[in-house]
This record gives C-alpha cells, sequence and structure tokens, in this order.
C-alpha cells in the first residue's frame, strides 16, 4: 500500500495537515479498499499547530518509508526548519520519494535546496519574500498548484486540498479522485489560478508597512482610477515628468504607472463583482475601462478568469 507520511514540526498550520491526512486517509478504490497508509510524523511527540497541540505516532524517521511525503506550512515563514527535518527530505529525495508542499511548506521544502531550477508555488502573500528567500526557484504565485513529477508545491489553504486531489488522480486515476473529491464535497478541478484571489496594487497600510515616495500618488490613483486616466494626468498629480515618474514607478512597484492602474481597476472591479448586482459591462464602465472587450481582456490576464467565472466563485449573496 502506497504510504504518505504528513510531516508535522512545530508551527504547523493545522489546516494544511489536516488537509492531507483526511484527502489520502478517506480516499477509496472502486471497490472501497483503502489505498493510502497515511502517517503524521512529527519532529517530537507533540507539536504546536497555532492554538493545538498535535500528537504524532511517528517520529521523522518513518519518513524514510514513505511513497509521498506530504509538508505543510508554517505560520511564521522566517523560521528555519530543523536540520533533522531538512536531512530527512534530502534522503527521501535521493531515494525516489514523491515530495509535496502546501502554502507555505515550499519554504520548508527549498530549505532543503529540492525546488533549485524548478518551476514552484506558495501562497501568493509570501510570494516576495520565498523569492528574496530562494532566487534559485522559478516562482509562479499566480497557479494553485505545480506538479514537476517528483516534486510538487501548492499555493494556500484549499490549494492544497486541489493538489492533494490532482496526486490521487495520478495516482489512481480520475474516477477515484473525484470520489474523493464528492467525499470533501469540493469540485475535482478549479477554473483559473491562485491570481483570481490576489488583491492587486493596493498602497501599503499599516504599522509596519514600507512607506515609499509614491505613497501619494498610490492613494490619488485609487481615488481617481474610474477617471480617463492618462499618463500625463499621474504626472501632472505627481509634481514630476513623465519619465521621472515611470523610472520611480518601475523602481518601487516594479510596474508602469499605467499597469498599475489597470491592476487597480481590476480590483475595484472584482469588489463590484463580489457584492453588486451590476452586469459586466457596467462593472467594466464603473472602474474606468473605456470598453467592455478591454475590460474582460485586461480582468482575465490579472486574475487567469473572465468576470462571469470570477462572480460565480466569490460573489456574495444579495438581495435581488
Amino acid at each position: 500500500m502506497h504510504t504518505v507520511a504528513v510531516l508535522a514540526v512545530p508551527d504547523t498550520i493545522a489546516f494544511d495537515l489536516a488537509t492531507a491526512v483526511e484527502v489520502f486517509g478517506r480516499a477509496r478504490s472502486a471497490d472501497g479498499a483503502t489505498i493510502y497508509d497515511v502517517q503524521a510524523c512529527a519532529t517530537d511527540r507533540e507539536v504546536d499547530a497555532g492554538p493545538l497541540r498535535i500528537a504524532t505516532d511517528h517520529g521523522i524517521d518513518a519518513l524514510a518509508g514513505a511513497d509521498t511525503i506530504v509538508v505543510p506550512g508554517l505560520n511564521d515563514i522566517a523560521s528555519t526548519p530543523p536540520p533533522a527535518v531538512v536531512e530527512a527530505l534530502r534522503a527521501a529525495y535521493a531515494s525516489g520519494t514523491r515530495i509535496a508542499s502546501i502554502c507555505t511548506g515550499a519554504f520548508t521544502v527549498a530549505a532543503a535546496g529540492l525546488l533549485d531550477g524548478r518551476r514552484a508555488t506558495t501562497h501568493w502573500l509570501a510570494a516576495d519574500a520565498f523569492r528574496a528567500a530562494f532566487p534559485a526557484v522559478h516562482l509562479d504565485p499566480d497557479v494553485l498548484y505545480v506538479d514537476e513529477g517528483q516534486v510538487l508545491t501548492s499555493a494556500g489553504a484549499s490549494a492544497g486540498l486541489d493538489l492533494c486531489l490532482h496526486m490521487v488522480a495520478r495516482d489512481h486515476g480520475s474516477a477515484v479522485a473525484a470520489d474523493s473529491a464528492r467525499m470533501a464535497v469540493a469540485p475535482l478541478h478549479r477554473s483559473g489560478g491562485q491570481a483570481q484571489f490576489i488583491l492587486r496594487n493596493r498602497a501599503a497600510t499599516g504599522p509596519l508597512a514600507e512607506r515609499t515616495r509614491l505613497d501619494p500618488v498610490l492613494a490619488w490613483i485609487e481615488q481617481h482610477a474610474h477617471r480617463e486616466l492618462t499618463l500625463g494626468d499621474i504626472a501632472q498629480y505627481a509634481a514630476m515628468s513623465v519619465r521621472t515618474l515611470n523610472r520611480r514607478f518601475q523602481a518601487e512597484t516594479g510596474q508602469t504607472p499605467m499597469q498599475w492602474v489597470t491592476g487597480v481597476r481590476v480590483r475595484h472591479a472584482q469588489q463590484l463583482l463580489e457584492t453588486t448586482n451590476y452586469g459586466v459591462e457596467r462593472v467594466g464602465r464603473e472602474v474606468g475601462f473605456s470598453s467592455p472587450a478591454n475590460f474582460r481582456e485586461q480582468f482575465r490576464r490579472l486574475t487567469g478568469v473572465p468576470p462571469l467565472s470570477y462572480r460565480n466563485t466569490f460573489r456574495e449573496r444579495i438581495a435581488g
């Protein structure tokens, strides 16, 4: 039987760990037989998982006998994984074990050097920190999961469910995976990727936010993005030349001013799609797009899904 070892280290995100335990533990073959032996393996007999303490029957030495190792995320992405965990993951990889991470578990797998030169993903909020820590990894923060064969990574929270179901399908076919998805009351495949969950182009706020010289300009764009803004309009407000404005935007945001404006408009459109009954064309007009076709094109480019698909996924139930 295929053994799945779910790794628990101090500060583990309990949701990530439980996702793997539940999906693989409840998967059944067509004749109803159990198809995975799921083991929770920890550095200690009990580990902290936020407000919980998780007791396990297996130590990390059990990773050596696993066919698949699932690495849940950690609450503190700045923490360093225990050396014994890093060594165990490297040894397992060398022996051919499949290794999958959920959410910020990608930091642990990357710390073991198993993602260098590979495409990977993690929770979008941790993307910048991940890039800074592991520049040799080709991070794609817009997808729900990445399958690189022996090493797989997923985005945050529910994307771990998508990844686990994908691995069940890879191991036993789509029919078995579909049954597992029904048990979890979840779709086997979700349209779009992590891009649709990202809140784009927001000026930094809060006591820990890094302030920039562009903050007043970003705040002004936030209030005026629905207008027919031009590069000249933004430069005039900023009291600088277009050339200087472009240079500062590239340095501080990595985007051009008009790319930033488009991101703000798409974020405003997401809010309207979630909270109003406005038609798609009206939503585009309200947030500043000059044509419905341009709105649909830019929305899909940034979120990965059409406006109506986004609405069906995220909208609130409001009185008609």
